[in-house]
């Protein structure tokens, strides 16, 4: 999860046999009391369904699913979707996060953890 300026807000690494909508509760679950001005947030298709309700009736939140137009052919740019497409590109520059190298998920949260800690450092360092 990152929020409109692409900074991770929270990382949950899961066994790829877990469908991106339960992963979804996963990540939610740790920004529930963390982030107390969250009421808005941004997924693409692949969330949509059930997820909607469940935001709504665990936090409040609302759940918009962006969507590209039935008429639209080809590649374009949807509002919102480059967001953490542009996070995964900063955070594949870090050898680390390149391949899979981590034997538990927790440290591949941390290393993930790590390089946007050191992005924003950098930054702040401007």
């Amino acid at each position: 999860m990152v929020d409109t300026l692409g900074l991770v807000l929270a990382v949950v690494v899961h066994a790829a046999s877990l469908q991106d909508r339960d992963g979804a509760k996963l990540v939610l679950a740790r920004l529930q009391d963390r982030f107390p001005r969250l009421r808005l947030l941004w997924a693409d298709g692949g969330y949509a369904g059930q997820l909607r309700e469940w935001v709504a009736a665990f936090a409040g939140w609302v759940l918009e699913i962006v969507k590209r137009r039935e008429d639209q052919k080809g590649f374009v740019v949807l509002p919102r979707r480059w967001v953490i497409e542009r996070t995964f590109a900063w955070l594949g520059r870090y050898r680390r996060l390149s391949k899979d190298y981590e034997f538990l998920p927790e440290s591949s949260e941390a290393m993930i953890y790590i390089a946007m800690i050191h992005i924003m450092v950098r930054r702040l360092a401007k």
